[in-house]
This record gives C-alpha cells, sequence and structure tokens, in this order.
C-alpha cells in the first residue's frame, strides 16, 4: 500500500480496502439496519443528547468551550427581531437569524477516527511517523498542528486553519450512523460512584442483565455521568465529577481483546472520555489514552462521549429489554475532527 507497509498489531488497517475511512463502521450493512429497526415495537422515541451548552464552563477540558449564539448581522444591525419594514416599506415581516462559535467536542459528541493518532513506523525502516487509522498522515491527510495550515494548500477547505482530508467526521455523515445500540446499565449495577470496568466486570453486568452483543452492534453504555452534569446546572465541580460513574479499563488487555473479537461497530457513553483517566499504562512505547489508541486508531471503532441516557436506560429496564434503533449522524461538516450530535433511539 502506498501509505503503508506496516501495520500494527491486531489493526484492521486495509482490512476494509486500501482507501477506508469508516472502519468498523463498514460492518454496518443494509441487512445490519434491517435488524436495528426489527427492534422497534413501541414507537416511543428518546433524544440521547444532552443541551449542548452543558457541561458548563470548561472545567473538563480546558481546551473546549461553550457554545456562543449570535445574531448575524445585515448593514450593521442584528438580524435578530429585525423589521422588514427598514428594507421594504409596509412588510410586516419581523426576521431572526443567528451564528454559532461551537468547539465540536464540548457536549455530546462523536469522535472521528483522525481524533487520536499514533507515533507508528508504518514503513517499517525504523522512523515512527505521525499517523491515524489506516495510516493516514499528519501533515497530509490531517492539516494543521504546531506548523499552521497555509490556506493556499489547495485542500479545498476555505478559511480553515485545520482541515481532515481524509477520517473526517463527515464520512460518518454520509455513512448514516444509524444500527442496533445495545445498552449496558452499568450504572444500574455499579452506582454513581467512581468505577473502572475491566473486561470481568462488563461481563458480569451484561450476565446479570442478560445483555448480549453480535457483530456491527454500537455498544452503549449508561454510568449515570451525565446525569450529574445535568444536575449541575452548567457549574461543574471537577472534585465532584472525579468520583462520578463507571468508565472503562483501557488498560486491560483482555478487554481491548473483547472489544477486538466482539466485532461491534462503536462505542457509545455518557460519561467524559469512555476510560478511565489517567490510564495505568506507563513505560516506552505507552498511550495515555489506551482505549482510544485501540479503538480509534487500530480498529477503527468511533467512540461518543457525553450521551443523555436516563431515560432510555429506565425504560428500557422495565421492559425487560436492551436493544433499540440507534441513530446518529454527526453534522455534515467537511474537514471535522469531531462533531456535535443529537442521538436518537426508537423502541
Amino acid at each position: 500500500m502506498k501509505r503503508w507497509k506496516r501495520r500494527p498489531e491486531g489493526s484492521t488497517w486495509g482490512d476494509f480496502g486500501e482507501d477506508d475511512e469508516l472502519g468498523r463502521l463498514n460492518l454496518l450493512t443494509e441487512a445490519k439496519v434491517l435488524e436495528a429497526v426489527r427492534e422497534v415495537r413501541a414507537g416511543k422515541v428518546f433524544c440521547l443528547s444532552l443541551p449542548l451548552d452543558l457541561p458548563g464552563g470548561n472545567v473538563l477540558n480546558p481546551r473546549r468551550h461553550a457554545p456562543v449564539l449570535a445574531p448575524t448581522f445585515k448593514d450593521g444591525a442584528p438580524y435578530v427581531n429585525f423589521s422588514m419594514s427598514r428594507v421594504q416599506r409596509d412588510a410586516v415581516d419581523v426576521l431572526s437569524d443567528d451564528q454559532v462559535t461551537l468547539s465540536m467536542q464540548y457536549s455530546t459528541q462523536w469522535d472521528g477516527l483522525c481524533h487520536v493518532g499514533a507515533m507508528f513506523d508504518v514503513m517499517g525502516d525504523g522512523q515512527p511517523r505521525r499517523v491515524y487509522y489506516n495510516g493516514y498522515a499528519a501533515g497530509v491527510d490531517v492539516l494543521g498542528g504546531e506548523a499552521g495550515h497555509p490556506r493556499e494548500a489547495g485542500c479545498g477547505c476555505g478559511q480553515s486553519s485545520s482541515y481532515a482530508r481524509r477520517l473526517s467526521v463527515e464520512a460518518y455523515a454520509r455513512k448514516g450512523m444509524q444500527g442496533r445500540g445495545v445498552l449496558v446499565d452499568l450504572a444500574h449495577h455499579l452506582g454513581p460512584g467512581r468505577t473502572v470496568v475491566g473486561h470481568d466486570l462488563l461481563m458480569d453486568v451484561m450476565r446479570r442483565d442478560g445483555v448480549t452483543v453480535e457483530q456491527a452492534d454500537m455498544l452503549v453504555l449508561h454510568t449515570g455521568f451525565a446525569e450529574t452534569i445535568v444536575a449541575m446546572a452548567g457549574q461543574p465541580d471537577h472534585a465532584v465529577l472525579e468520583q462520578t460513574g463507571a468508565a472503562l479499563d483501557g488498560s486491560d488487555a483482555a478487554l481491548l481483546d473483547w472489544i477486538s473479537q466482539s466485532g461491534i461497530a462503536a462505542i457509545c457513553a455518557d460519561n467524559y472520555a469512555v476510560e478511565a483517566y489517567p490510564a495505568r499504562t506507563s513505560g516506552p512505547g505507552h498511550s495515555i489514552l489506551p482505549l482510544h489508541h485501540h479503538c480509534l486508531f487500530k480498529l477503527g471503532v468511533p467512540l461518543a462521549e457525553l450521551w443523555y441516557l436516563k431515560d432510555l436506560a429506565q425504560w428500557l429496564r422495565e421492559h425487560g429489554r436492551s436493544r433499540f434503533l440507534l441513530t446518529a449522524p454527526p453534522l455534515r461538516m467537511p474537514g471535522a475532527i469531531g462533531s456535535p450530535v443529537t442521538p436518537i433511539a426508537t423502541v
């Protein structure tokens, strides 16, 4: 292949084609979507998104800030409650139009496959390079960073100063991101406190509730973290949140192997980062986010964070179910590394 001669051990690089940008989302075939549609029996719909101005502040991530709404302008005047009689005599219309400045991964979100890459010797020449899933390269396929991004680079990005030519979340949007969700209710069994969940504990919770996961399912983890965010009403307490909710143990090799062998297409959680941070890994060649490394970099398994799952989890438990139709496309924003999402569960 042009981009790599050597792929990470256990990865799916090349399995879905030389130029693949979807990873395990390729397993969401038409047949799998039909299986998901057959989970709809009640016609009840749940919104799985937080309000996009939560968590509030930036204590979870100092780089990410709450969205800021503002009016657009016409002839220097704010275009909110704008009387069109100013433009056309005797017109009765009053119009409003707005715009937003938004951190793409501030609230309920998808991580794109270009969100986390690694230093890896793709050419087998002893020289590690900055690459992402399927060998796509920093500075070539994902533009921006410490050297800046010249707008004359011909990427088709207009005035953007960062731009993912490949592996953008736009690929998710084109795919559609619809399939069968399978909810594991960690909060019900483990309570609201902080629990780091490895393979054995996850399997135990799934056995207790009779949850089974099949290839191409989207695993959805209810930890209770987002409920605490909502209760904090835009004033998050970092010390409390550090002790809130379950998080996957990305350092557990057995858990990572299960993710590989299960064939799941995505992992979605109501917590921050899906996995426990900081991880237990250390030493030369380690990843600070080993679950992200395994899923985004090696397997092409998208991760989603800060979903709101309380109402869905309660309904599913009351009805002895764990499966549902999940529809969760991101914004179709070309070049974006991550995206807000308003997921919908239909049961």
